[in-house]
């Protein structure tokens, strides 16, 4: 073999061999460094879709709370039963005792009922139907006062409650506005902590 062709293809091999090592590093490298960024994009991907799905469940959210036609409060459970818009006019049945009530919006009767779920005799006004509430927080206060001979005799609000009795029905009369809508009426009792506590039942109205 001739010396002197010898050494010059060794280096040519050589040369070529590093030039193809580099070759395939810097592959390898851009190889990495494209999964690196993919893997950033999707993670990036991933985190909008979930705040955009956050916000989208925030500023429309899914679920619409239910009616509520029943609660308890310590130891009473009120009951929804009725509420009858009566109109404008009142017409009394004696004219002696209670002269007719008018008014420019309507009259609401509510009828509520109350239960002992205790195990004792739940004392005289340790419970009571209170004022009608619409959606805009108007405050609309029973007018059983003025309106005692449009009530059913005898009225049992806040009586003594026997344990696991029937339900006793508690009758209100309200004037509302005709511009009200979403009314609720606050029921109230003496709670476990014997303090007056109150609760909020939807209405519907007939």
């Amino acid at each position: 073999m001739n010396k002197k062709s010898f050494w010059p293809r060794l280096f040519e091999d050589r040369g070529r061999s590093t030039e193809s090592g580099q070759v395939s590093n810097m592959i390898l490298i851009l190889a990495v460094a494209l999964i690196i960024v993919i893997v950033i994009i999707f993670v990036v991907i991933r985190i909008n879709a979930t705040k955009n799905a956050n916000d989208a469940k925030s500023a429309n959210p899914s679920e619409t709370p239910k009616p509520v036609y029943e609660t308890t409060i310590g130891e009473v459970r009120f009951v929804f039963k009725s509420a009858v818009d009566l109109g404008n006019i009142l017409k009394s049945k004696n004219n002696i005792y209670q002269q007719d009530l008018t008014t420019t919006e309507k009259f609401i009767q509510v009828t509520i009922g109350a239960q002992n779920k205790g195990k004792t005799d739940l004392q005289q006004q340790s419970w009571d139907v209170g004022n009608i509430i619409d959606s805009d927080g108007r405050n609309f206060v029973s007018i059983n006062n003025q309106a005692y001979y449009f009530l059913p005799s005898p009225n049992l609000c806040g009586v003594v409650l026997k344990p696991e009795f029937d339900p006793v029905p508690c009758v209100k009369l309200y004037e509302v506005s005709k511009a009200s809508k979403g009314l609720k009426i606050e029921v109230n009792a003496i709670g476990s902590s014997s303090k007056r506590q109150e609760s909020f039942m939807d209405l519907v109205v007939q």
